[in-house]
């Protein structure tokens, strides 16, 4: 394999894939939208750290403290709800993301990678097996991976085999013909 680099072609040595990786397998997606939810998440959390060093400040300018108690708990509720709830929330909403998922077709497992709370990349390995459908279409959950909840965009796929068999739909024997006789 040539590339160039600045106008200078360079050899490489690696026989695999630039979307292959040693220890998860091939990747078979990439969610468009990893880059919106780091830069929201980590937003959020810039803006609860700026409000807890703040909050000395402004309580001492204020002079919050001699107001009524009710004045001071509608105060920190809502400087509370913006510092800390926003953050979890977001959290909450986004942890099922995947914003990328590998394939190791030997094994026949899957490794989902998402942001945990800090927002370091978590990997989740799962077989094909393990993934269940929801009954019920949810808002932020295309399947589940053993007991976690998954989020990916289906037209997202470059090979559509790949997320049907994620999705146990190249199974022959989807539908089960007792169910279908009654």
């Amino acid at each position: 394999q040539v590339t160039t680099f600045q106008g200078v072609a360079v050899r490489s040595l690696c026989t695999s894939s630039p979307h292959d990786h040693p220890e998860h397998g091939r990747l078979v997606y990439k969610g468009n939208l990893a880059k919106a939810v780091l830069g929201v998440k980590l937003f959020s959390y810039s803006t609860s750290i700026f409000n807890l060093f703040m909050m000395p400040y402004i309580m001492l300018k204020s002079g919050i403290g001699v107001e009524s108690l009710l004045v001071q708990a509608a105060f920190y509720g809502l400087i509370g709800v913006f510092t800390f709830v926003t953050p979890v929330t977001l959290h909450i909403l986004t942890k099922g993301y995947v914003i990328r998922l590998y394939y190791k077709d030997e094994v026949d497992t899957y490794t989902a990678i998402t942001y945990n709370a800090i927002l370091a990349e978590k990997a989740t390995v799962f077989h094909q097996k393990d993934v269940k459908i929801p009954d019920i279409t949810k808002m932020f959950t295309t399947f589940y991976a053993k007991t976690k909840s998954m989020l990916v965009n289906p037209t997202l796929f470059p090979n559509p085999q790949d997320y049907n068999h994620l999705m146990g739909y190249d199974k022959s024997s989807f539908f089960k013909f007792e169910e279908l006789e009654e």
